[in-house]
């Protein structure tokens, strides 16, 4: 579950991080009078779409005004328009709040976050010197820059590893000592709201106020959710993918990649294992979409949906290996979705275990056109050579 920055600066702020005075506005009007506010006490004005996307910056939704007259120009703007940024698509996404805060004067910039490592199966703190727009091109050229940094499951983050990660970020003794209170604190948060990732980015020092979080960004753990109430009331389902709304909603664990052969699977290590078989055969898996172990029939049309909707979707490979979830059970629901939606790209299907021959028996008396495979060598072949042709069923 993504947050919106305003959201995860509140959190943050609720744990002793300094963040920018301003205030949301869900209307020009509103964005006025929070502006006027601002500019009265002799600041600039800072105006930032809230979308669940980064790159807003280099997609116009970070603006600084002047004047009055200016903010109030930038913000009917921006209601106005749709932000498209790298991670929109070229269908921007409509902007419905702004936060608009007060500049801040910024010697230097830092990147700080914390967030699950799955390779090493820990936490870890992620922290550089240079901070801003540009640390995923930081990252990608000079990887020595960002600072990875396990964090011990038992003895947690210790003072001593916060002094080390502020230390191989450069920072003199003031910056030091303030820079391991906001990872402390954003380290807690981490904990306490079971988060994927907290981000703070750009994390701004100013000689007179100290640290302060210009920008943030959180993903909380979908899974305990169910333990924060709290956390779950801040969900706004109006800006998320509504595929992943809808498998949220269904119980499918599902995860959009950039390739584009749609897969859905039974089981969370079998899903990894086609998505390596597509890219061992030349393709490139759009998604993880795992319908779970027990689930119904009308869970398997949901994810039918929620795979061949994608508009970058060019090929459909279904790879189930019955058990408790049985073959037949899976038909039914792609045979039904089928109907209900309709497929408009080539579709694979590999069925094997438990009522596999009822299975491919009910597809077939459903006038569904498909390829069947035997392997998963041959299905993730089969799914790869269709995508490329751009062949219809």
């Amino acid at each position: 579950m993504k947050l919106y920055e305003h959201q995860a600066k509140a959190i943050l702020a609720a744990h002793g991080v300094a963040i920018p005075g301003g205030g949301l506005a869900a209307t020009p009007t509103e964005a006025e009078a929070i502006a006027r506010r601002i500019i009265a006490s002799g600041r600039a004005v800072v105006l930032k779409a809230q979308i669940l996307a980064g790159g807003r910056g280099k997609g116009g939704g970070v603006r600084t005004a002047a004047s009055l007259e200016e903010a109030r120009r930038m913000a009917e703007a921006m209601f106005a328009a749709r932000l498209i940024t790298p991670q929109t698509g070229p269908a921007g996404l409509p902007v419905r709040r702004l936060l608009l805060e007060a500049s801040v004067d910024i010697g230097r910039q830092v990147y700080l976050a914390a967030t699950i490592d799955r390779h090493l199966g820990q936490a870890i703190v992620l922290a550089s010197g240079q901070g801003g727009m540009e640390i995923e091109d930081l990252a990608r050229s000079s990887p020595s820059a960002v600072i990875r940094q396990p964090i011990p499951a038992l003895e947690g983050l210790s003072p001593a590893l916060a002094g080390m990660i502020a230390s191989a970020c450069g920072l003199n003794a003031p910056e030091a000592a303030g820079f391991t209170a906001v990872l402390t604190a954003l380290w807690k948060a981490f904990l306490e709201c079971d988060a994927g990732l907290i981000e703070i980015n750009p994390l701004g020092w100013s000689a007179a106020g100290g640290w302060i979080a210009l920008d943030a960004k959180m993903v909380l753990d979908d899974a305990a959710l169910p333990r924060h109430p709290e956390l779950t009331a801040l969900r706004d389902t109006t800006d998320e993918d509504r595929r992943e709304a809808r498998a949220a909603a269904s119980g499918i664990s599902y995860i959009r990649l950039d390739g584009d052969i749609g897969c859905l699977v039974n089981g969370a290590g079998l899903a990894m294992a086609t998505a390596d078989m597509i890219e061992q055969a030349g393709g490139r898996p759009a998604n993880f979409l795992d319908i779970g172990g027990g689930v119904g029939e009308d869970a398997v049309r949901e994810g039918f949906w929620i795979v061949a909707s994608d508009p970058g979707v060019r090929a459909v490979l279904i790879n189930v290996f019955g058990g408790i979830v049985r073959c037949d059970l899976v038909a039914r629901g792609i045979s039904r979705a089928s109907r209900d939606f309709g497929l408009h790209v080539p579709l694979v299907v590999r069925m094997l275990g438990t009522n596999a021959e009822a299975g491919r028996r009910i597809l077939a008396e459903s006038g569904l056109d498909y390829l069947s495979a035997e392997t998963m060598d041959e299905a993730a072949a089969m799914a790869v050579a269709a995508a490329a042709a751009g062949d219809k069923p």
